[in-house]
């Protein structure tokens, strides 16, 4: 990681502070295999526990079928050492994580719900990134034009294409999600307590992802750490969190707009800053022009399966 990847790094850095770690997790019933593909033409953010769709009711179900769709996405990028696979490999852990996380029947308030929030936030990741890479760049939101190009034309590194990734998909994608499915309960209550417990579990996952993707795809990425410490994780995890507290706001931006053309107005300031965030960090962790990628690309070459 290059010295402006570091001070990304650092100004979060400067107010870490602990995160508690999940409670025990319970065994959980093997579901049966459902294809993603079966459960997305029905897909809405419309939550409906008594639907017979696996994802709008929570099913984990859902959950392990999305995983199997990011495992067969990843599998492609990563044999390409196509530089996409950073992140595909950094939601693909994440969300694994997740799954193990929900075994523990009273970590979330309603895990059922949440389940049905990780396949939509799912599915405007994938559609994003089908809709660039079909041509069709309208239907391919500004911030995640940004991140798709970079990665394509090889312009940033590990870091860079993490980073943009992660930015594109919460500081954009997140606040129409959230927004989507609702943010209160039947009862009236908030559903932001469980947004936050899901930062316990992005906790225990970003240091060993930052090293899975170290070692196989681009050495770099874990240039940051301080020998014998979690800082450049930490650091990366508080990131995350400031932008997922940022993305509940937005979204409460969203729901409370009292017309379409204030809606609107949210929609574009939303756009417009996950936008900005993209061209800042693609330019502060770009290569420039006497580096490129062919160090890490033939690295890629030769780790990427952990041979």
């Amino acid at each position: 990681m290059g010295k402006s990847a570091r001070r990304i790094l650092g100004v979060v850095a400067l107010s870490l502070a602990p995160v508690v770690l999940a409670g025990n997790t319970a065994a959980a019933e093997d579901p049966i295999f459902v294809e993603w593909s079966s459960l997305t033409p029905t897909l809405t953010a419309g939550y409906d526990p008594t639907t017979e769709n696996e994802c709008k009711r929570g099913s984990v179900k859902c959950v392990d079928a999305v995983i199997r769709e990011m495992t067969r996405r990843f599998d492609r990028l990563a044999a390409e050492c196509d530089h996409d696979a950073v992140f595909a490999l950094t939601y693909l852990r994440t969300t694994e994580e997740y799954r193990r996380t929900i075994e523990d029947p009273n970590f979330f308030s309603d895990a059922s719900f949440v389940n049905h929030e990780d396949a939509v936030f799912a599915e405007y990741y994938f559609d994003a990134f089908d809709a660039w890479n079909h041509g069709d760049v309208a239907a391919t939101p500004p911030a995640w034009q940004v991140a798709l190009a970079a990665a394509d034309q090889r312009q940033v590194t590990g870091s860079g294409n993490l980073f943009l990734g992660m930015s594109a998909h919460i500081n954009r994608d997140l606040p129409f999600v959230l927004a989507g499915i609702g943010l209160v309960k039947p009862d009236g209550s908030s559903r932001k307590p469980d947004h936050d417990k899901v930062n316990q579990f992005l906790n225990r996952v970003t240091e060993p992802v930052l090293a899975e993707a170290a070692q196989r795809l681009d050495p770099t990425i874990d240039d940051g750490d301080v020998p014998g410490t979690s800082l450049d994780a930490t650091a990366t995890l508080q990131l995350v969190v400031s932008w997922r507290e940022e993305a509940w706001r937005n979204a409460e931006r969203l729901a409370n707009a009292a017309t379409a053309l204030e809606r609107a107005q949210v929609a574009q300031s939303i756009e417009d800053f996950a936008y900005a965030e993209a061209v800042s960090m693609r330019e502060s962790l770009a290569y420039g022009p006497l580096r490129n990628s062919a160090d890490r690309d033939a690295y890629c070459t030769a780790h990427w399966d952990g041979v």
